[in-house]
This record gives structure tokens, C-alpha cells and sequence, in this order.
């Protein structure tokens, strides 16, 4: 940072830390889901065709090692919905859902977080306008006839710093949230998709193949 930046930054006032912590907060959790959710995410169609071929050839264990081995919630769901090959209908469909009904707080967690620093952001943003222009007005009352723009510049220059930090910090955080969201949504859809699909296969075409009565 500039010796000039620095200065209109610090003009801001104490509250334009408040305001940067916020900031760096919001990027280190947006990093992070980030990054969680890209390793969660697979090629779902090529994975669960991978898993049918397997169990077209009767082979059950080895499909459940390569879904102990693909990292993300889509192989956990396919995982809880094989260990559950021969069992009834509703004991899988009861092991798919748990399965994706505790993944799903895995993947939306510190999203919240986020969607907080992006709403208090502008209240701190205000809270600075609001001292900048007490400022400004303390400044003027004592200066009483004699103040002059100079003294009453600082005042404003707070009031507006502030503000526009609150929307710098919680516009960004806005959209990174609903990133985060939107790739959730998708995994979730995933998650959905695999688990019907692989139900389906194991209730008709595993089970005649291997010769379970259902």
C-alpha cells in the first residue's frame, strides 16, 4: 500500500479495519468452500457407469472400493445405496437419503457466514458515515464561525470512505455467495440424480442378473 492510499485510507477512520478484516474473512471462506466443493465435484454419468459395469459382471466389492476411493458426496450416496444391494426397497431408498441428508450441511457450511459479512458489511459502512458526520458536525460547532473546510474535510472524508468500503466488502460477498450456492444446488442435484438412478439399476437389473429376489 502507497503512502498515498494509506492516507485516504486511513482517513476512513477505525472503522475501515472493521471493514478490511470483513473483507479478508469473506475471501478466506469463499477460497476455501471453493476449493472444497471443486474437489467434491465429479463426472457423475462416467462414475456411475463405471459402477454398473461393475455390477453387471456381479462384481459388488469392487464397486464399493472405487466408491470408498472417488472423493465427493455423489460416491457416498452411491456407497450407502450398495451396501444396501440386497436389501428392500425402502431400507435403500432410507440409506440413500441419510447419506445425502448428511452431506448436504457439509456443503453448505460457512456459506451462512458469508451471507452474513455480505449484510453487515454496509451497516458498518454506516456506522462509519454516521461518525463521520457527528464529526464533521463536533468539528463545526467548535470551530463556530471560524471553521474552516480544511477542519471539516476530515469529517466527510470518513463518512464517504466508509460507505464506500461497506459496498467494496459486501457486493463481492454477495456474488461469491451466490457462487457457493449455485455449485451446491448442483451437487445436491447430483447427489439426487445418482442415487435414483442407481436404485433403479439395483432393483431391476442387478437383482435379475444376480438372481436376489426382491
Amino acid at each position: 500500500m502507497t503512502a498515498f492510499s494509506y492516507s485516504i485510507f486511513a482517513q476512513g477512520g477505525p472503522v475501515m479495519w472493521l471493514l478490511v478484516l470483513l473483507g479478508l474473512a469473506a475471501l478466506i471462506i469463499f477460497v476455501e468452500r471453493a476449493l472444497f466443493l471443486h474437489r467434491g465435484q465429479i463426472r457423475s454419468s462416467e462414475f456411475l457407469d463405471g459402477i454398473k459395469n461393475l455390477l453387471r459382471k456381479q462384481r459388488l466389492m469392487e464397486a464399493l472400493t472405487l466408491s470408498e476411493e472417488t472423493p465427493g458426496p455423489v460416491a457416498k450416496v452411491v456407497k450407502a445405496g450398495l451396501r444396501h444391494a440386497t436389501d428392500d426397497e425402502q431400507a435403500m431408498r432410507f440409506a440413500i437419503q441419510e447419506a445425502a441428508i448428511v452431506e448436504i450441511p457439509v456443503l453448505e457450511r460457512r456459506i451462512s457466514a458469508l451471507a452474513a459479512i455480505a449484510q453487515i458489511a454496509p451497516l458498518f459502512g454506516l456506522l462509519g458515515t454516521l461518525l463521520g458526520m457527528i464529526k464533521t458536525f463536533w468539528l463545526f460547532n467548535q470551530g463556530g464561525n471560524y471553521a474552516t473546510p480544511v477542519v471539516l474535510a476530515g469529517g466527510m472524508w470518513e463518512a464517504l470512505l466508509t460507505a464506500a468500503a461497506g459496498l467494496v466488502v459486501a457486493i463481492p460477498a454477495h456474488l461469491a455467495r451466490h457462487f457457493l450456492a449455485g455449485r451446491v444446488r448442483a451437487l445436491v442435484q447430483d447427489m439426487e440424480w445418482a442415487g435414483s438412478e442407481l436404485m433403479r439399476f439395483l432393483l431391476r437389473d442387478y437383482r435379475t442378473g444376480a438372481g436376489v429376489q426382491k
